[in-house]
């Protein structure tokens, strides 16, 4: 076994890393850029080096360094996690000059898997079931529709050195398939410095469902079930679990022999992953195998009971499995969800910043946080936006929901932008709930935004409740110390409230505090109100009625923001007289900016396609910004003289910041 291994890698996943090692009695050794001086891995590793600046092609993606780092420090091992160079043929082999246990596949494993291509080529040899389409990279756009034609639309374009959602795009007609070719070979040049693309049939309702394999280098290897994937925004997965709620144990059993064929066909050792797309009924096509370590291996880890981590590094020593494919068993069932630092309500664009707050959910045994980032540390515009995997357990799929839907109402993020509540929301809808998934499912149920201030009214109607009995026991408190919480108030405890949301809606309430349970009587309709809470508290958790409830509770001035499964709503709870006072005060209206067209997130402009004078039709390329390898296009949303372009190629643009103007 290792004495000490240096992990390639940043954020949750080198956390993640350090915690399996060090159980093991393993040394660790952290890489870091500029921008993660002071980041969580470089603090929990045994030793720290620093590779170079901010950008990533200037640290963690420089090959030389890290091989000095683990040179310098004795580092015998190098596990790359997931991303970056994990999945990188030329820097496995750079390791394996210097020396250096490369904790992963064999190098021609990686090579032949890294091309969509020829794995595509590989599978379908090794009796592997392979999607239709076009086996070779096409050239051009107009390429491209002549091959699409031939496939049948739909199609997906799909860059053969991809992954993580980046060179891919579906087309649906000629117009899509150009457009779809241009920005689909610029990702994956940006991306992976390999701009070829392939095309192959889309295949309809699709579900995406991998299988987890295992392999050393003693001849053994097996698979260790699966995991469905569908819930996706833009090919980027969001909430996974395992196992599928499609799949039965024939299905199963077919999928795992299939994804064991190909490891050995390619003479695979160490954990990977082999996805394939399936369609309702059950008939199953292989999409791409990872050679690597996945973001979503804790549900697997979780139904059974192994920790693939240390496998990798026990197989990566030499080690033979110490288990057969009879003895996999597995228990239960656990979800996963991706917390990003994005914004839902302007398009999921990603956002950066400093975390004023993050408090994850409270401990649990069922529940497990995997994060790289503390409170106070900073999410940065040069990597992934991930700030934490929220993953829970269960004895079957209703109660693994249950417990992710708590969790996601306690994790408590306060800063830049995050997906929490929309992730909340999907955990709530009915659809998710039967397990009638597919990777167009958020697109169908939410389009391309999300609106979390759309409440039901009996959701409304709880969060009222709440607002009131916080407001009325803080006020209770300030009369008892003395305190002088607003002009008029005298000693006797105020019972009668009105709850005002924006302009018209309100509410009257009566709260009648108890030494048990209060009651809250919204507009004649009585809720009994218990609560562990106290005034200083930001998560009220408690029933109301008969219904567990947990509501985050923030001071937005002199009013509160509260959210909870996916809602969130600013009320303001007032005397009655201040309620007739609020009435009259005018409204603030936000600054006209319909004349600009503004960046939507942090990030890099890479291009602008129009000059001063130039007259634009509504739908037409203004500019490409890109933040996290993803190119976002601007358009005009509608007919216009550009008056001045305000910001030139190569700039960072900070949010809101004006690029365009039009007369």
């Amino acid at each position: 076994m290792f004495d000490k291994i240096l992990i390639a890698n940043r954020g949750e996943i080198a956390c993640r890393v350090i915690r399996t090692a060090r159980r093991m009695g393993i040394g660790t050794v952290a890489v870091y850029s500029d921008a993660d001086r002071d980041a969580l891995h470089v603090e929990m590793a045994d030793e720290a080096v620093w590779v170079g600046e901010a950008p990533s092609a200037q640290s963690y993606l420089r090959t030389d360094r890290i091989v000095e780092a683990c040179l310098a420090t004795g580092a015998q091992a190098v596990h790359p996690g997931y991303g970056f160079l994990s999945e990188n043929a030329q820097a496995a082999r750079a390791f394996a000059a210097a020396g250096v246990v490369f904790i992963g596949p064999p190098i021609e494993a990686i090579a032949a898997m890294g091309d969509k291509i020829t794995s595509k080529r590989i599978a379908a040899e090794a009796g592997v079931s392979t999607i239709p389409g076009h086996p070779d990279a096409v050239a051009d756009a107009d390429e491209a529709v002549e091959v699409a034609r031939a496939v049948g639309y739909p199609v997906m374009i799909k860059a053969t050195a991809g992954g993580g959602g980046k060179g891919m795009r579906i087309a649906h007609d000629d117009a899509e398939c150009r457009d779809g070719f241009e920005r689909a070979t610029s990702e994956a040049r940006s991306s992976f410095g390999d701009d070829r693309v392939f095309i192959e049939r889309f295949i309809e309702r699709p579900r995406h469902i991998e299988i987890q394999i295992l392999a050393d280098g003693h001849g053994n290897a097996l698979y260790l079930g699966e995991r469905e994937c569908s819930l996706q925004r833009r090919h980027q997965k969001v909430i996974e679990e395992a196992p599928s709620p499609l799949l039965d144990e024939a299905t199963r059993r077919a999928m795992g022999e299939q994804a064991v064929a190909l490891a050995r066909a390619v003479g695979y050792r160490s954990a990977g992953t082999v996805e394939f797309v399936a369609d309702p009924n059950r008939n199953f096509y292989f999409l791409e195998m990872n050679t690597r370590l996945q973001v979503e291996h804790p549900v697997t880890e979780l139904i059974t009971g192994l920790d693939l981590v240390e496998q990798m590094i026990r197989v990566a020593a030499g080690e033979a499995l110490a288990l057969r494919q009879e003895e996999v068993r597995l228990r239960g069932w656990a979800m996963e969800a991706r917390v990003y630092a994005e914004d839902p309500e302007r398009g999921f664009l990603p956002s950066t910043g400093r975390l004023v707050r993050y408090r994850p959910p409270m401990e649990a045994p069922d529940v497990r946080i995997d994060t790289g980032v503390v409170e106070g540390g900073e999410v940065s515009m040069f990597y992934d936006p991930m700030i934490a995997k929220v993953i829970t357990h269960g004895e079957d799929r209703d109660t693994a929901l249950r417990r992710l839907q708590w969790a996601l109402d306690e994790l408590q993020i306060r800063g830049p932008a995050h997906n929490t509540a929309f992730l909340a929301a999907l955990a709530r809808h009915p659809r998710f709930a039967r397990g009638d998934l597919g990777t167009d499912f958020i697109a169908q149920e939410f389009g391309d935004a999300f609106e979390p201030g759309l409440v039901p009214d009996d959701e409304l109607r709880v969060l009222v409740a709440v607002a009131a009995t916080v407001h009325a026991r803080m006020d209770a408190r300030d009369r008892r110390s003395g305190a002088a919480s607003g002009v008029g108030h005298r000693a006797a405890l105020r019972n009668d409230w009105v709850v005002v949301r924006g302009r018209e809606a309100r509410w009257t309430v009566r709260v009648q505090p108890d030494d048990g349970p209060w009651r809250a009587i919204v507009d004649g309709h009585s809720h009994e109100v218990l609560a562990v809470w106290r005034p200083g508290d930001q998560v009220f958790r408690g029933k109301v009625d008969d219904r567990e409830v947990c509501v985050a509770v923030d001071r937005v001035g002199v009013g509160y923001r509260l959210s909870h499964a996916g809602y969130r709503v600013d009320l303001l709870v007032l005397s009655p007289r201040a309620a007739e006072l609020h009435r009259l005060m005018p409204e603030r209206r936000p600054p006209d900016l319909s004349r600009f067209v503004l960046s939507p997130m942090p990030g890099l402009l890479v291009r602008v396609s129009v000059a001063a004078g130039d007259t634009v039709k509504a739908g037409q390329e203004l500019a490409v910004v890109e933040a996290m390898k993803m190119e976002n296009v601007l358009r005009a949303p509608q007919d216009h003289v550009v008056k001045a372009v305000l910001a030139q190629p190569g700039a960072s643009l900070a949010v809101d910041q004006p690029i365009v103007e039009f007369e």
